[in-house]
């Protein structure tokens, strides 16, 4: 079996499916990136069970058959092989032989009759979304799904299709994010699907409007189309938190901020935070100013001020400051409302006009000064 292609082309192909291959799996044939080659179509596949990446493009060739090979070792080998197009081959016993310029490659590989099949998307009815719409869900909302194990339903995002609208929401238990956005999708479905997994995705997704992904749900698995990349997704199982009810309806203070400048102030504040050093950053909303501070024993302490639109009592309210960093460096508007209703009740920040971002921020109990 022998095939032509451009050497970039493969590189790119190989690095992509690469993340899904397992490190170390009781199937071995998992441990490696499957080829599969049928005239002058090549399939590539990794796949660890939890997810899988698969993708198909044109080279020279009018040969077919399959084989498993080292999916690091190989990648590396692709990647330092001059430009331009390169050959691969395989020989009865199984080497392969990888030709380009004056360069040349062997390795060893293992037939693909072992390693299995990716759950299918026959006969479901896709779910078409924008490419940089979803790209623009996940990003705004997976930094809020939980990295601990305590809850594992919570190291996933929750996908909620109603009245055509999706909502994305992720919540670790000290904040929330919850992203919609309209969908022309009647039925109303709901399915959790692996943080990590959706990062995978999300780097795949671009930033074309005119771009779709289709997605198909299945019983057990997500599938998403993008572009000439497939990538399967194990649903986590159980219930979701039912964040909703945790959500405020009203608010005592009002306070509508320069996004960018409440940034900047609280990354002056995280030069003296680090783990052994989690002072939180205290925050006083009065008089239509904010004064932050921040305070650690070893190291000093900053203070800073910016003037904001108030209404309502004035408030004093702690965070840790990377959680109430996270979703304003995801946010694109310059101008965000932020909604309080006393030290000890979550911050709530949400768009200047409409509703398609919410995120909350649990507060921290600020010792005495």
């Amino acid at each position: 079996m022998r095939f032509n292609c451009d050497r970039n082309t493969l590189s790119e192909a190989l690095i992509n499916v690469s993340k899904a291959v397992a490190d170390r799996s009781a199937i071995s044939a998992l441990e490696g990136v499957k080829f599969s080659l049928s005239d002058s179509l090549l399939e590539l596949t990794g796949y660890d069970l939890e997810i899988g990446i698969r993708t198909v493009f044109e080279v020279q060739s009018t040969d077919s058959g399959s084989f498993i090979v080292n999916a690091r070792i190989f990648s590396d080998m692709v990647r330092k092989m001059p430009d331009g197009n390169i050959s691969v081959e395989i020989d009865s016993n199984n080497m392969i032989t990888i030709e380009g310029g004056n360069a040349t490659y062997n390795m060893n590989s293992v037939p693909a009759d072992d390693y299995p099949e990716l759950p299918s998307k026959e006969d479901f009815t896709p779910i078409n979304i924008s490419q940089p719409v979803l790209k623009s869900m996940i990003m705004q909302t997976k930094f809020a799904a939980s990295q601990l194990d305590i809850k594992p339903i919570l190291k996933g995002e929750l996908f909620t299709i109603q009245d055509n609208t999706l909502t994305v929401a992720a919540i670790d238990g000290f904040r929330l994010a919850v992203r919609t956005e309209p969908i022309a999708y009647s039925d109303n479905i709901k399915f959790i699907v692996p943080a990590k997994n959706l990062d995978e995705v999300a780097k795949l997704l671009s930033d074309n409007a005119e771009d779709v992904c289709s997605m198909f749900l299945t019983k057990k698995h997500i599938i998403f189309e993008i572009g000439n990349y497939v990538v399967n997704s194990r649903l986590l199982e159980g219930e979701f938190h039912p964040y909703q009810s945790s959500i405020p309806t009203t608010c005592a203070t009002e306070v509508i901020a320069e996004r960018t400048q409440l940034i900047n102030s609280l990354d002056r504040c995280m030069l003296l935070i680090n783990e052994k050093n989690p002072s939180p950053v205290r925050c006083r909303f009065e008089d239509s100013t904010v004064k932050l501070k921040c305070q650690t024993g070893s190291i000093g302490k900053v203070q800073d001020e910016l003037g904001v639109a108030m209404t309502g009592s004035a408030i004093e309210i702690g965070f840790k400051c990377r959680f109430f960093l996270d979703p304003l460096k995801v946010i694109p508007d310059e101008k965000i409302k932020l909604q309080l209703n006393g030290p000890l009740q979550p911050l709530k920040i949400v768009p200047m006009e409409g509703d398609n971002y919410l995120y909350l921020v649990l507060p921290v109990r600020l010792p005495k000064e």
